[in-house]
Parts: structure tokens; sequence; C-alpha cells
């Protein structure tokens, strides 16, 4: 056995010798796994946003500079076929009604999320209340039965 191999051996038996004295609770165990994973979404989450955010400002580039050269097209080939002016109004409220439609789509969504999210933190607020009541509770009564 090399030398390194040697040390990470005589390490590995350390830490196995260590956590042998400890004693193991399930509640730390359940603490900090779950700490761990609610910590590891509180850092990813946002980054997950900005890139979303990323993407879509990508979308609206491209759209722009899509319909910037479809506008060049328009005024080169379009204007030579006299498109009557009423179909384009008309196309032009179609176009309308549908974005709104979508802004409310999207407005909705977002609404319900907010709610949902404002739902959830009252939730967890109120079983926070009803835990630590009943740890109290709990604890009252433990000691006035070590107290027989």
């Amino acid at each position: 056995m090399d030398n390194t191999t040697h040390l990470i051996s005589e390490k590995i038996e350390t830490i196995e010798n260590d956590n042998k004295d400890q004693a193991i609770s399930i509640c730390e165990i359940m603490k900090n796994n779950t700490s761990d994973i609610i910590q590891k979404l509180e850092v990813e989450i946002p980054i997950l946003f900005q890139n979303y955010s990323d993407l879509y400002s990508r979308y609206l580039h491209s759209i722009q500079d899509l319909f910037g050269v479809c506008h060049l097209a328009e005024k080169q080939y379009f204007d030579k076929i006299h498109v009557d002016q009423k179909v384009l109004k008309s196309f032009d409220e179609y176009w309308k009604f549908m974005t709104n439609i979508a802004e409310s789509q999207i407005n909705l969504s977002t609404n319900f999320l907010k709610s949902y999210v404002q739902f959830r933190l009252s939730f967890i607020d109120s079983w926070d209340e009803y835990a630590h009541a009943a740890m109290n509770t709990y604890a009252k009564m433990l000691s006035r039965f070590i107290q027989e």
C-alpha cells in the first residue's frame, strides 16, 4: 500500500470511529437533509428564472429582427399589390384581440401563482404555529410526568 492510500485509509478509519461515538438523531438527519434540499432550490431557482428571462429576451430580439426585415419586404413588394387598408385594419384588430387574450391568460396565470404561493406561505405559518404549540404542550406534559 503506498503512502497516499495509507493516509486516506487512516482518515476514513478516524472518521468512522468519530461517527461511532456520536449519537444519531432522526430529527437532525431529517432537518439537515431537508435544509440541504431547500437551500439547493434557493440557489437554483433564481438561476432558472434568469435563464428563462434571457431566453425570452432572445425570442423578443429575434422576433423584432424578423419583423423588421418583414417591414422592408412589405414596403418593397406588398405596397405594389395595393392591399386594401380595410383588410389590414381588420387583420390588426384580430391580432390585437388575440394579444389581449394572451396577455389576460398570462395575468391570470401570474395572479394564480401569486395566490398559490401566498396560500402555501400561510399554510406553513399556520402549521409552524401549531407545531410550536404542540411541542410546548408536549414539553409541559413530559416535565409533569418526569416530576411525578
